[in-house]
């Protein structure tokens, strides 16, 4: 008995480091077969990672956790995090290391926070000790505005433009009227600076019929962030039945929610007017049925010199990574294996290569030449 316990033992460790420790698979794409490699392991509902310069990078997990990760791996729980509400889909969300992060050592988290008998998307900048450890300095520079109850649609991504200046995507919260009315953040995507102070060139600054943060409006639950290039922000969102949206981010325009959709309520009713009006942003491209897209990335690297340019969005409902031509957005590619469960991150890795987080394998992956 004693040794077949032991050999149960032995099985059991076995399963687990191979689990771990795999060899790459393989997945195959128009451009050939390319490696997928698991980089990190034992998450629960990871939600986004982020790359520090040593190549060691940072993963949150929804319930409230941040972890830091040497290249090799090893995961070290980081203290020092904001008080989150972790209630549905809301918890400890986004995390993007600063572009100045080698001099300043800052750190930007998103997370849900408690706002009365509700909770809101709030942003964090700390620094990241020597250790990497500890949270230290932290300081909240952003909340939205108070109202909302429930735990749905966030948005919750950021990213730091050329500029300095921070881009945050901010989910209606399920009350989907918020998203038309600029006096109020639910449905928006805000623009900062790292401070927390409003720009001068925000769109409502100086004026009274919208709250100076916003930048764009009628968005209802925008889980993805990417900036090209030239500087543009696009981001996806997700619709309800059917009506998923990538756009193009323009200064102070409204892209409709829930006055136009490409969807259906759940219920199977029309979503307001119908699909356009004069004054509301077309979608560059939407999907129907829905993938729910978690995760936006605009691929500069030179691993895939044939990618340069193209955009890559998770899919949490289907499990693949839509590749989409750049010229005129559209889906051109799945890239889809047994790894990509449920993809709620992707990031461009500084040595070209693409990764990203499988929420429902509770992993980090690595795609390759």
């Amino acid at each position: 008995m004693f040794k077949l316990i032991k050999l149960m033992i032995f099985v059991f460790v076995a399963i687990w480091l191979f689990g771990t420790f795999a060899k790459a698979q393989q997945l195959e794409t128009k451009i050939g077969l390319l490696n997928v490699t698991r980089m990190a392991s034992g998450f629960k509902n990871p939600w986004a990672l982020a790359f520090l310069p040593d190549n060691s990078f940072l993963v949150t997990e929804r319930r409230g956790r941040l972890f830091y990760v040497t290249a090799n791996g090893e995961k070290t729980r980081v203290s020092g995090i904001p008080d989150v509400v972790a209630d549905g889909q809301g918890g400890l969300l986004d995390v993007v290391a600063a572009r100045d992060f080698a001099d300043s050592r800052e750190i930007f988290l998103t997370y849900a926070k408690r706002q009365g008998r509700g909770s809101g998307t709030a942003v964090a900048v700390a620094r990241l000790d020597a250790g990497a450890k500890k949270l230290t300095n932290l300081t909240e520079i952003f909340e939205m505005t108070p109202g909302s109850e429930g735990g749905r649609h966030f948005g919750s991504r950021i990213v730091e433009a050329q500029d300095g200046t921070l881009f945050i995507t901010i989910g209606e919260r399920g009350d989907r009227p918020s998203a038309q009315d600029t006096q109020r953040h639910n449905g928006s995507i805000v623009r900062i600076n790292r401070d927390g102070s409003v720009p001068a060139d925000n769109p409502f600054v100086g004026r009274s019929d919208g709250l100076p943060e916003i930048w764009s409006y009628g968005h209802r639950n925008p889980q993805g962030i990417a900036m090209a290039f030239n500087g543009q922000i696009w981001a996806a969102e997700h619709g309800a039945r059917g009506g998923d949206e990538i756009n193009r981010i323009v200064k102070g325009a409204n892209y409709g929610w829930p006055v136009i959709a490409y969807g259906r309520h759940y219920s199977g009713g029309q979503i307001g007017e119908g699909t356009e009006k004069p004054g509301m942003q077309q979608p560059a491209h939407y999907w129907d049925p829905s993938i729910a897209p978690s995760g936006y990335m605009i691929y500069t690297g030179d691993m895939f010199q044939e990618w340069k340019g193209q955009h890559f969005v998770g899919s949490l409902k289907f499990d693949y990574i839509s590749r989409l031509y750049w010229k005129k957005i559209k889906e051109v590619e799945a890239l889809k294996s047994a790894e990509t469960k449920r993809v709620r991150d992707i990031r461009q890795a500084p040595d070209g290569s693409i990764w990203f987080i499988s929420d429902d394998r509770g992993s980090v992956f690595r795609i390759s030449r």
